[in-house]
Formats: structure tokens, sequence, C-alpha cells
């Protein structure tokens, strides 16, 4: 039996807004008691951090789909935990549960916040604790719905994705294989196209790094692009515009490219294609897909165990490393879906 009064709760809080790419300054790392769980509430000790580019919107005031982290308040991040302590009888100790966490070491959930965030336990039989934020965590969802719903690949399409070796990326390329569509992807580095063609089974990889995009499109797409599922934004996704055929989809999922640019976000210069071409172009937010999270989880966990998806992580050890360990994101430093391990389970 866990003593809960000597647990101290190590955690992070936004400090000030940041104003283009995040630093140490931006954080404030603070401690506190941990206290027993009230009726109808649980206590869950951090294991994994989601660490996903919608944080950085996230730090940012203004109108979203979602509130804006406050300062002073905890950052948000989704992850994966164990039940320490319950008085919720849906859930006991020894528990593996995905929730909105929080970047710190132990987060206290009301029966409300229970009900509002969604904690779930998880089947570790379906996958291991990192893949549950990755293919099978937020990413996941966020590909297959974007993918199947607004995308709606038809076999002997060509799809393509940029951030290809990223969470997202890896997910929707994959899913697209599996669907029949030809699919090529757009990645930062030699080492990362090689694993999205050997390793993923995509059609080709455009190196944006070393490699011209546009070329890449017209060697790589002769007929043109029925989908594209755009994490990037900014020039790759005018490149893509200028390559659509007729009744093309384009699915925004983000701007990585913008989200710490000092200057207004730069639009599509391109958007005519749309009007030529038929195409339409329509964002997704995970969020709205939540109650139909389960019928994903079970395919793709389906193509986990039988070989056809793979799932990759990089995990860095150690809740004191966020503040550097975020910023992988923004310069490509990450080579799959990035997690960050606060303890072993």
């Amino acid at each position: 039996m866990t003593d809960l009064a000597s647990l101290k709760n190590q955690q992070i809080r936004l400090a000030a807004r940041p104003v283009g790419m995040t630093t140490r300054e931006n954080w404030q790392f603070t401690t506190e008691p941990v206290t027993e769980p009230a009726e109808g509430e649980v206590l869950v000790k951090t294991l994994y951090l989601s660490l996903d580019p919608a944080m950085r919107g996230w730090m940012n005031e203004g109108k979203s789909y979602i509130p804006p982290v406050g300062i002073g308040e905890v950052m948000r991040a989704g992850g994966i935990g164990k039940v320490v302590a319950s008085r919720h009888a849906g859930f006991t100790p020894g528990d593996l549960v995905s929730g909105s966490l929080g970047v710190q070491e132990y987060k206290q959930f009301s029966a409300e916040e229970i009900k509002r965030s969604g904690l779930f336990r998880i089947d570790p039989r379906l996958g291991t604790p990192t893949q549950w934020l990755n293919v099978l965590g937020m990413p996941g969802m966020t590909g297959y719905f974007g993918l199947m719903d607004v995308g709606q690949p038809k076999p002997g399409e060509t799809l393509v994705v940029s951030g290809a070796a990223g969470a997202v990326g890896q997910t929707v390329g994959q899913l697209a294989k599996i669907k029949g569509c030809r699919v090529v992807g757009i990645a930062g580095g030699p080492e990362k196209c090689a694993w999205v063609v050997q390793e993923l089974g995509f059609d080709a990889c455009i190196d944006y790094k070393n490699g011209d995009v546009r070329e890449g499109l017209k060697t790589h797409c002769p007929d043109g692009v029925d989908i594209y599922f755009d994490n990037v934004g900014g020039e790759i996704l005018d490149h893509v515009l200028a390559r659509l055929r007729r009744k093309a989809r384009i699915i925004i999922c983000g701007a990585i490219s913008q989200y710490n640019s000092t200057t207004a976000v730069e639009g599509p210069k391109n958007y005519l294609s749309l009007l030529v071409n038929r195409a339409r172009m329509e964002g997704i937010v995970v969020f709205d897909y939540a109650d139909r999270y389960p019928e994903a989880i079970a395919e793709m966990a389906q193509y986990l165990k039988d070989g056809r998806m793979k799932s990759r992580e990089d995990v860095v050890v150690g809740l004191e490393t966020f503040p550097e360990t975020l910023v992988k994101l923004f310069t490509g430093g990450n080579f799959g879906k990035l997690v960050l391990q606060v303890a072993s389970d």
C-alpha cells in the first residue's frame, strides 16, 4: 500500500506565453503534496506523457477549438498512468489508464473530471503503453478519422502525407496502404524517408530537407494527388495544391511549420486550385470523434497484432527534460511519436 502522505507531486506550469519557440523560461517547476482521493475520485501516477505539436497552440491566448492553458496552470498533456488510489467504482488500484494527466507526476481526478476528460482503462493486451499514446491514442485517432471520414480513400488513389515519420503521419500512410492507396510521404532527412518506405511500406518518400518537394511530387505523383493529409502547412501545402486531381480532398490536421512563427500565419497561395479541380479542404479536430474511438482502436489493434501496422515511439526519460524535449517536435529532432517517460511501471 502506497503511503500517499509521503508523496510529492512535481509539476510543470505555464509561466509565460511563448513568442516563437518555447524556452525553459516559459515554464515554472512546482511541488505540492499528494492527497487522498475523496469519494468518487481517483489518484493516478503518470507513467508516460504524449508530446504533440498541438500543445504549442494551447499555449497561445485567443479563441480555438479548446481553451488555452492559463498562466500558472499545469501544462495540458494526455498520458498513460497507473491508478494508485481510488474511491470511484469504475477504477481499481493497479489499473492502467489513459486521460488528460498534465505535465506532472500525479493527477487527482474528480468524478466530474473523469466524466469530462474521458479517463478510461487501457487494455495492455491490445498494445504497449506507448502504443496507446501513438497508433491507439490521440495521434492514431486523428489519422484514422481524418483519413477515413474526411479523406474517404478509394483503392488506387494517390495519397500524400507530410510529417510522414511523425505520430499522425505514420498511421495515415500505413492505413492508406491497407485501404489500397498509393502512398507518398514527405519527411525530413534520409533516415526518416528510408524508414517510411522500407519499414512502413510507403511507395515513396520526399526528403524536404535535402530535396525539392515540387520536383519530388512531379516524379512520384505523375498523375496528380487525390488526397493530401497536411500536418505542416506553409510552402509544402502550396506545392501539393499545384498537383491536385479533380475532386481531390485535403485534410488540414496541423501546420507545424507555422506554429512558432512570430509573424502572421501564412495561408495557401495556390488555393484557387481547389476551384479549378472541384477539390475540397477540411479541418480535423480529433475530439469531435471521441464517441467513436473504440471502433478505430479495435480495427488498428488488429492491424498491429497481424503485423500490417507498426508503431514507432521516440521515448525521452525524465519529467525535468520536458522544456527541451517539447522543442524536438518543431526542429524535427524526434523520430516517431514523441513520448516523455515520467516514471517506470
